[in-house]
């Protein structure tokens, strides 16, 4: 079983995450967050792994630490679950639509982490969440889980819209990037032997 958990506690925030990169896309999400819930739920359905994420964080404050500090546990979760990365097809890509909004997701899990992120949030707020943070998030997972990761807006005029593509494209990318590579058993993708 592909499976990982993680736990990770500060001053800040204490975070919880179980995944199965073999699963159905089942999702319980509590951050205390709600528009990053809805997101995190995405992220699980249209990837197909499951998650269990529990999060209580300084909210008081703002929800940085939080989204933060969940997207380095998951990312950490993901790095565990794949272990040597052997037999997986390592990359991934998704155009997705939304309505208006068009986002396109490219990634490598290359345990090189890099994020190129060309997304605009027209608006500051998603209800009270702040767009800021869909980045951060994905800065955060792909640093922790070692994901060169790629996310260009190519439409979209609505906040909601442009970050839930932007989650589901990802997510998608990431399907494809943890399956099996039926066409290569237990080789390591890379011609180097080693990810």
């Amino acid at each position: 079983m592909r499976t990982a958990t993680i736990t990770r506690k500060t001053a800040e925030t204490e975070i919880s995450v179980e995944i199965n990169l073999d699963g159905t896309g089942a999702y319980d999400n509590q951050t205390g967050v709600g528009f990053f819930d809805h997101m995190l739920d995405q992220l699980s359905r249209h990837s197909l792994i499951d998650m269990t994420i529990r999060a209580k964080g300084d909210t008081h404050i703002d929800d940085h630490h939080t989204v933060e500090d969940t997207g380095i546990a998951l990312g950490q979760a993901l790095m565990q679950a794949l272990g040597d990365k052997r037999g997986i097809r390592r990359y991934g890509e998704c155009h997705l639509p939304m309505d208006d909004a068009q986002v396109r997701a490219a990634l490598d899990l290359s345990a090189r982490p890099f994020l190129i992120w060309n997304v605009d949030l027209p608006t500051p707020k998603i209800g009270t969440f702040d767009t800021e943070l869909v980045r951060e998030f994905f800065q955060a997972l792909a640093t922790h889980g070692g994901i060169t990761l790629h996310v260009d807006q190519i439409h979209g005029f609505n906040s909601h819209h442009i970050a839930e593509a932007g989650f589901k494209a990802v997510a998608r990318a990431l399907r494809v990037a943890v399956e099996p590579d039926p066409r290569k058993g237990d080789a390591i993708p890379s011609t180097k032997g080693a990810l």
